[in-house]
């Protein structure tokens, strides 16, 4: 059976519109979330850390992010009963899971960008009013 077809065994398809498994692949897959778990994988961090981590990220955004990553059971919260509040983020096994399958493809986008530049210049060449 081709990998992108999927088993009869599963019920989940996410090329079906009705499919929860659409809103995971959204939170792992957005820009935020494929760089939180990105993050994450490195180390656990405090949220002022990650934020800085994830360079670009606002805290609403950030926040968002970890919330919905949480409730998919990617990220786990844990809250110390200090004086400030201290709370750290980590991985789930399941998070590590899919953080090391994205780091894989973020490697290879990295790796590969010099072609990835290549084609923006010839396209921005042949298409001068797009780019």
């Amino acid at each position: 059976m081709d990998q992108n077809t999927p088993s009869a065994e599963s019920p989940f398809d996410v090329f079906s519109r009705q499919c929860p498994s659409r809103g995971t692949l959204e939170h792992v897959t957005g820009r935020w979330g494929a760089l939180t778990l990105g993050a994450l994988y490195e180390s656990g961090f405090r949220f002022n850390e990650l934020r800085r981590r994830v360079d670009g990220v606002s805290e609403k955004m950030l926040s968002q992010t970890l919330q919905a990553l949480e409730r998919d059971g990617l990220v786990h919260r844990e809250a110390q009963p200090t004086n400030p509040p201290r709370v750290d983020y980590g991985l789930t096994p399941l998070g590590r899971q899919v953080a090391e399958r994205l780091l894989g493809l973020i490697q290879f986008v990295e790796d590969r960008m010099p072609e990835v530049l290549r084609a923006r210049d010839h396209y921005d060449g042949a298409h001068p009013d797009k780019g």
